[in-house]
């Protein structure tokens, strides 16, 4: 997936930047956005916007994008709060998942309010816990605030890291490989849980 869309993102000029704050926006807004690659395809965009890969000015890529992100949560938000409490009991629905959903009401149990703010950061968990939020009756005010800044620190601190290392000049002539050690270290995460799980599996049995 983020090979097809790092793809996407180097062949379509300034319409990557909706095809970006597309995927940004169905990460969280649709749900079943949890397996999109959000983090390293911002990051990705920055490297690409530095190369004039994509011919858009910066500033224009984290605005769309952080609209983007923070619709994304509203959505999420009004999905659970509209679920309830049948979102939160075990077994209640089928969809969201119930450990996605276990694993961000554990997460927003520890961090309290900002969570809004900190799931940004750790993925399959952003998904879930605006809808989480939502669900225990966060006051819709203060999540509008928390989510509105997460978003921003989100897609700017990750299109700006982008940006400057593309910047540098071995990273400018050889964008080529960049990315693609972008796109591999992505894939490091799910790697190590599928060790984890096979580790685990004869211990259980």
């Amino acid at each position: 997936m983020t090979l097809l869309l790092t793809a996407l993102l180097t062949h379509l000029g300034p319409m990557a930047v909706v095809v970006l704050a597309g995927v940004i926006f169905a990460e969280t807004g649709l749900l079943v956005g949890f397996f999109l690659p959000g983090d390293s395809l911002l990051f990705t965009a920055g490297l690409l916007v530095a190369s004039h890969v994509i011919p858009v000015p910066l500033v224009l890529v984290v605005l769309a994008t952080w609209v983007a992100a923070a619709v994304g949560d509203q959505v999420a938000y009004v999905i659970g709060h509209r679920l309830g409490g049948r979102l939160l009991a075990k077994g209640g629905t089928r969809w969201p998942p119930e450990r996605r959903v276990r694993s961000a009401t554990d997460f927003f149990d520890r961090h309290g309010h900002k969570a809004v703010v900190l799931a940004r950061f750790v993925p399959l968990v952003r998904t879930f816990t605006p809808v989480v939020a939502g669900a225990v009756a966060m006051p819709r005010r203060r999540f509008t605030g928390y989510n509105v800044v997460g978003g921003l620190a989100w897609t700017a601190s990750l299109l700006t890291a982008g940006h400057f290392l593309g910047q540098v000049p071995v990273i400018a002539h050889h964008v080529d490989l960049a990315v693609l050690g972008v796109i591999a270290l992505s894939l490091v995460p799910a790697a190590v849980a599928v060790l984890r799980a096979r580790g685990q599996a004869p211990a259980e049995a």
